[in-house]
C-alpha cells in the first residue's frame, strides 16, 4: 500500500501547489480588475488629455473648485521644448520598481518576486516556517502579497497623478499664475453665468460674462456629441487633438460593443484658473465642478455594464482655446487631484 500513499502524497502536493498559483493570480489580476472597473467612463476616459500651449507642462494654479493639483497629461501632442523643464515630461526614475528605486524599492520587489516563486514552487513566501504550510498560513501569504501589490498600485496612480505641480514653463512663455477674484458657488443657470465664480481678475487676458456661459454651454454639448458618438459635432466643439483622443476612446467601445451615454449634465461651481495668449491664440483654464449621470449600456440589449443611472459629480480642469474669428474650443481636459 506504500505506493498508494505516496501517490495520494503527491496529488495533494499538486492540487496544494495548483491551488497557490491560482490564488497568487487573483491576488494581483484582484487590484487591477478593481483600479480599470472604477476609471470613469465620460468623455475623456477619466484621463488627462490635451494640450495647454506652452503651458503644457506647467500645472494651472489651484482655485476654489479645485483646490488640489491638475494631473500631468497622459495623452498630448505637445513636446517639451527648450524651454520647459525636461525633468517634468521624462518619467521619473526611481519609486517602488524604479531603476533608482532605493532601499524601499529593491526589498519590496525582492520580497515579492522571492514569495511569488516559493509559492509557485511550494515553499510558500517563507518555506522555512512549517506553519505557513497550513492554510492559515496559505491566507497570510495572500494577504501579504495583495498588500505588496496594492503598495504597488497606489505608486503607480501617484507617479500617474503627481501631487505637486509637475514643471513651469521657461518665464518667457509667458506671465506665471496671477491672482483671481471669486465670488464661489454661482446662482445656477438662471443666474446668468450658471455656475462660475467672476469678478475683476489681473489675468494677461480678459475673460468676460459671455466667455463664462461659452465654457459652460461646451461643457454640456461636448458631452451630449459624445454619447450621440457624433464625431462631426465634436469637430466643431474641440480642437483636432481632442477629437482625434475621443475617436480613440469611441473606437474601443465599438470594440467592445458598448456606448457611453453621459446625461443630466450641469455645472456646479466653476471659476477660472489662468488665461493668456500666445501668438494670436487665446487660451483660458477653467475649474469645473459638475453633476451627471454616467453609463456605459450594451449596444445591443441596453443593459447598464458599468457606471449607474443614479447622478454623480466630478472636478475637471478644461482647458479652452480661441483663434482669430472663432469661437471657443476644448484643448484640453485634466483629471483633479
Amino acid at each position: 500500500m506504500p505506493g498508494i500513499w505516496e501517490t495520494h502524497m503527491t496529488f495533494s502536493q499538486r492540487s496544494r501547489s495548483l491551488f497557490k498559483t491560482i490564488a497568487v493570480v487573483l491576488a494581483l489580476a484582484l487590484p487591477t480588475a478593481l483600479a480599470i472597473s472604477s476609471a470613469d467612463a465620460r468623455v475623456g476616459g477619466g484621463m488627462s488629455s490635451g494640450s495647454r500651449g506652452s503651458r503644457t507642462y506647467s500645472a494651472p494654479p489651484s482655485t476654489t473648485t479645485a483646490p488640489g493639483s491638475a494631473s500631468q497629461f497622459n495623452r498630448t501632442y505637445t513636446q517639451p521644448g527648450a524651454g520647459m523643464n525636461s525633468a517634468a515630461a521624462a518619467p521619473a526614475r526611481g519609486g517602488l520598481f524604479g531603476r533608482a528605486g532605493g532601499f524601499m524599492g529593491g526589498l519590496a520587489a525582492g520580497f515579492l518576486g522571492a514569495g511569488l516563486l516559493g509559492m509557485l514552487f511550494g515553499g510558500g513566501l517563507f518555506g522555512g516556517l512549517g506553519g505557513l504550510s497550513s492554510i492559515l498560513g496559505l491566507i497570510i501569504q495572500i494577504v501579504l502579497v495583495v498588500f505588496v501589490v496594492r503598495l504597488a498600485m497606489s505608486w503607480w496612480q501617484r507617479r500617474h497623478t503627481p501631487q505637486a505641480a509637475y514643471a513651469n514653463a521657461d518665464a518667457s512663455a509667458g506671465p506665471g499664475p496671477q491672482t483671481n477674484y471669486r465670488s464661489g458657488l454661482g446662482g445656477g443657470l438662471g443666474g446668468g453665468l450658471g455656475g462660475f465664480g467672476f469678478g475683476a481678475n489681473n489675468a494677461p487676458l480678459e475673460i468676460k460674462p459671455d466667455d463664462y456661459e461659452a465654457f459652460e454651454r461646451l461643457l454640456g454639448e461636448i458631452q451630449t456629441a459624445w454619447s450621440n458618438e457624433d464625431v462631426a459635432k465634436l469637430h466643431t466643439l474641440a480642437t483636432p487633438e481632442m477629437v482625434s483622443y475621443f475617436e480613440q476612446d469611441l473606437a474601443q467601445n465599438r470594440a467592445r460593443n458598448v456606448v457611453n451615454k453621459v446625461t443630466n449634465v450641469k455645472l456646479l461651481q466653476g471659476d477660472l484658473a489662468e488665461a493668456w495668449r500666445e501668438g494670436e491664440t487665446d487660451y483660458a483654464t477653467v475649474a469645473l465642478r459638475f453633476a451627471l449621470t454616467d453609463k456605459t449600456v450594451d449596444r445591443n440589449t441596453g443593459a447598464v455594464v458599468a457606471g449607474s443611472e443614479q447622478p454623480g459629480e466630478a472636478t475637471e480642469v478644461w482647458t479652452f482655446a480661441r483663434r482669430p474669428n472663432g469661437g471657443w474650443e476644448l484643448s484640453a481636459i485634466q483629471q483633479t487631484n
